[in-house]
């Protein structure tokens, strides 16, 4: 059922008429003015008919408040093809504050310059100190004529390092080792046989315990860091020589820790890293101190070993490849070519690791 309209037109016609009123007197107080030859303003049109539309609006009925306003003087409304739009003000928008997010500032890390052969830095300030190796190539293995020479360290033959990479200045330490187990990386605490930990390299861990520790750096750094190839690891032993250990053809005194070396930890325990001197890299410990694990798999040869200084990942996967020496073995084990394998799950007083990274 629909609703009467009688009362809103009742208010309407209200309005109209008390409209009508006061535009009768605003008319009769104009024409006792022209005497005085003052004319009204579109200005004092406004006025008058703005007290119409008061009224109106005292009703309620602001329907008819503008039903009695000129064109001109109606509200502007989106529906009105001919309404004039005032542009929108222009807001300056304020300068965006300095982006600090750790995914940025490693974006403009990696915009500066390369690091160069040579160049000493660390990636945290648990992280272990890191070398830049020169890309380059050189012969693995050992000539037939070396004293002490095994089988499996030939044939020699030509490794090239088409890239620069990274290498350990020391084995990883205690110190490092530990910092993994306090930030949950690590569950293996190894033990130190009473020599110390800090600055004394981490032994008694596995293949397998230093893969962990690699994989922890690497996500906490979001750097490429990985164990060593063995042909990476033997250039960077050599570091530019030929001879049967980085220093001449003879184990000689004090040059490193391993047994028979002369020094005061040869044949007892290891000795803190960085005790003996760099060698043509600026690489501590090469030689000596504790057996490095590799990244490869035992093969009783070079026959088919890869040519480009990547790891060797066929063969005898159940041994890994160690290199280096180590403070309880004799001299002939420490030499630069000399290649020793562990089952993975290994863990002695002798074996460490070093680690690598890509640039």
């Amino acid at each position: 059922m629909m609703k009467s309209t009688k009362p809103a037109e009742a208010i309407v016609s209200v309005a109209k008429l008390l409209t009508t009123r006061h535009l009768a007197a605003a008319g009769r107080r104009a024409a006792a003015q022209r005497n005085d030859r003052r004319g009204r303003t579109g200005d004092d049109w406004r006025d008058l008919i703005g007290v119409a539309v008061s009224a109106a609006l005292s009703l309620g009925v602001a329907g008819a408040a503008w039903a009695v306003l000129p064109d001109e003087l109606k509200p502007v409304t989106k529906s009105d093809p001919k309404a004039t739009v005032l542009p929108k003000p222009v807001v300056k928008s304020e300068p965006k504050p300095p982006v600090t997010s750790r995914s940025e500032a490693e974006t403009a890390q990696a915009a500066s310059p390369a690091r160069q052969a040579g160049d000493v830095f660390r990636d945290c300030s648990d992280c272990p100190e890191m070398v830049v190796i020169p890309a380059g190539r050189f012969l693995m293995g050992s000539p037939e004529g070396e004293s002490g020479r095994s089988n499996d360290e030939g044939p020699q033959h030509e490794v090239t390092m088409a890239q620069a990479f990274v290498v350990g200045r020391y084995e990883v330490s205690f110190a490092e080792w530990d910092a993994c187990v306090a930030a949950g990386g690590c569950r293996h605490r190894p033990n130190d046989e009473g020599w110390g930990r800090s600055r004394r390299p981490v032994v008694n861990v596995s293949w397998e315990d230093a893969r962990t520790y690699v994989a922890w750096l690497a996500k906490k750094t979001g750097k490429g860091y990985r164990m060593l190839s063995e042909a990476e690891w033997e250039y960077a032993a050599r570091a530019g020589t030929t001879s049967t250990y980085p220093w001449g053809n003879e184990p000689g005194q004090g040059r490193a820790n391993f047994a028979g070396s002369g020094s005061h930890w040869s044949g007892k325990q290891t000795a803190p890293v960085g005790s003996f001197a760099a060698n043509g890299f600026g690489l501590y410990d090469m030689i000596g101190n504790a057996w490095e694990w590799t990244q490869d798999c035992w093969n009783a040869s070079y026959s088919g070993a890869p040519a480009d200084g990547s790891p060797w990942l066929k063969g005898e996967c159940g041994r890994r490849v160690v290199r280096g020496g180590s403070w309880y073995f004799r001299p002939v084990l420490a030499r630069a070519a000399f290649r020793g394998r562990y089952v993975p799950g290994s863990r002695f007083s002798v074996l460490g690791f070093r680690l690598a990274r890509t640039l």
